[in-house]
């Protein structure tokens, strides 16, 4: 994989990355949002695949970029396809750390040192170029504005940036409530995407994995005459798919 584009990974950190702070944005929920990226991209090189809530390693040769190889290779291990969910939740966080390090020695961003209250050392974030973070900007901007489908890279990085709660950041206040709801709504637009996006959300919010619930719904059936009709357990979710906002945090 050669380094003319950004993964998706890169791409989900430098949304998150504050220039006004040199921190990341959502901190806690990000590891998850970069572990479901990583999937995204894996996907996108053609080396896994999707088998319903379960991702599959089809092609475990290299892509050349150190992170996804690790991940890839992680993966090949497990011998069979994984929950998305468990992947996503399983204990490999530390993951933005991981990627501010890759992303420093890709020239992408630079390190600054600092201190906290004059004594604690502490270290911030500067994207290396301006015009680049801009670019990944304007095109959920432009996906956000036109209505046109995105392609599926930017349909997935919209799908991960609402999963982790960045919609506040890139669209933050009132006057940004339709862009935010429009960012959400991109997430129809590439299902592997959505699928991980949505496994994402699954983890923060501790809900059973897509088979689980499944499992749950088809046996929710209604009584027989006279009795009370099968009741689903309240998720947050419209009749319409599974868009709800996630909750911030990690349990």
């Amino acid at each position: 994989m050669g380094k003319s584009r950004r993964t998706v990974p890169e791409e989900l950190l430098l949304l998150a990355l504050d220039p006004a702070t040199g921190t990341t944005a959502q901190p806690q929920t990000l590891d998850l949002g970069l572990a479901g990226a990583q999937l995204v991209e894996l996907s996108l090189a053609g080396r896994i695949v999707p088998e319903g809530d379960r991702i599959a390693v089809v092609l475990p040769r290299p892509t050349g970029d150190p992170t996804l190889d690790h991940a890839l290779e992680l993966l090949r291990r497990r011998g069979s396809p994984v929950r998305a969910a468990h992947w996503i939740g399983g204990p490999r966080l530390g993951l933005r750390q991981t990627y501010l390090a890759h992303l420093e020695r890709c020239g992408m961003v630079t390190a600054v040192p600092g201190q906290v209250c004059g004594v604690l050392p502490t270290t911030r974030y500067q994207a290396s170029d301006d015009c680049t973070n801009a670019a990944i900007k304007q095109r959920l901007d432009t996906a956000i504005r036109t209505g046109v489908p995105p392609d599926p890279r930017t349909a997935a990085l919209a799908a991960l940036a609402h999963s982790v709660g960045l919609g506040k950041h890139l669209y933050p206040g009132n006057e940004g409530r339709s862009s935010r709801s429009r960012l959400r709504d991109l997430i129809r637009y590439d299902p592997l995407g959505g699928m991980v996006a949505h496994a994402v959300m699954d983890v923060q919010n501790g809900l059973p994995s897509q088979q689980n619930r499944s499992a749950q719904s088809s046996s929710a059936v209604p009584a027989p005459s006279g009795g009370r009709p099968g009741q689903r357990a309240a998720s947050g979710r419209g009749s319409g798919g599974r868009v709800a906002a996630p909750r911030v945090g990690v349990r």
